[in-house]
């Protein structure tokens, strides 16, 4: 199991690597983990970063450390992942997503979206994403314009929920997501693959924030020759 370089610390991006392994239930409730030193190596990292990780699965209530004995999986049918609302897995299954900020721009909000939020402006967001580094999706978010009067490039990781979450005390509490067939918008970029105007899977996703409103609505479109969508009902 090996975690691509991103933006996130590198015992954040391998804990996301073992939660999205526990929600889809290739990691087992009460599975014993290999020895910290043989898991470490196998991962290309160091002791000490495993044991960040196995802190960060224990603190988020996935993992059970026995003294004396070894680290044990803890599943929970909700892992709580940066993740885990977005479930855009390899074909072969799992993982790490990273993402590519391609464009922040605060703009009216065009008119096929859903109505959301309390603004007319919102926060147009395009990423290209990958999983495992293979490109895998291409995004646009536009979040609702009221939560935050500019967003800087440089201000995003790989998960928008988490920076919605530190830095703008939003928090994504349900989504529901719309599966067709869409066309690649103009905006691809070349290295996405397929062209502009290819048929491809197209999610549109509501989030709604903790205090009930809709905060914001997103359109992805993914190649299925390199990945695959689990539905994850909430």
């Amino acid at each position: 199991m090996k975690s691509s370089r991103g933006s996130l610390p590198m015992y954040l991006q391998i804990a996301e690597t073992l939660v999205r392994d526990i929600s889809a239930g290739r990691l087992i409730d009460g599975e014993k983990l290999p020895p910290e030193r043989d898991m470490a190596a196998d991962l290309g990292i160091a002791v000490g970063t495993l044991r960040k990780t196995l802190a960060e699965l224990q603190t988020r209530g996935l993992l059970e450390r026995v003294q004396g004995s070894g680290n044990y999986i803890r599943a929970m049918t909700d892992p709580q992942s940066v993740y885990a609302m977005f479930r855009l897995e390899l074909i072969t299954g799992g993982g790490l997503p990273t993402a590519q900020i391609l464009e922040v721009g605060r703009y009216p909000k065009p008119d096929d979206l859903p109505p959301f939020g309390a603004s007319q402006e919102g926060h147009r967001i395009r990423r290209l994403r990958r999983i495992a580094g293979k490109i895998a999706a291409i995004e646009e978010i536009w979040l609702d314009g009221s939560y935050v009067e500019t967003i800087a490039r440089e201000d995003l990781s790989e998960s928008l929920y988490l920076y919605y979450r530190t830095r703008l005390g939003l928090w994504i509490a349900k989504a529901e997501d719309h599966i067709d067939l869409g066309r690649v918008p103009e905006w691809a970029p070349e290295t996405f693959g397929p062209k502009p105007g290819t048929i491809l899977p197209h999610v549109l996703r509501v989030s709604h924030a903790h205090d009930g409103k809709t905060a914001e609505v997103s359109h992805t479109w993914y190649d299925h020759s390199v990945a695959r969508y689990v539905s994850r009902l909430r």
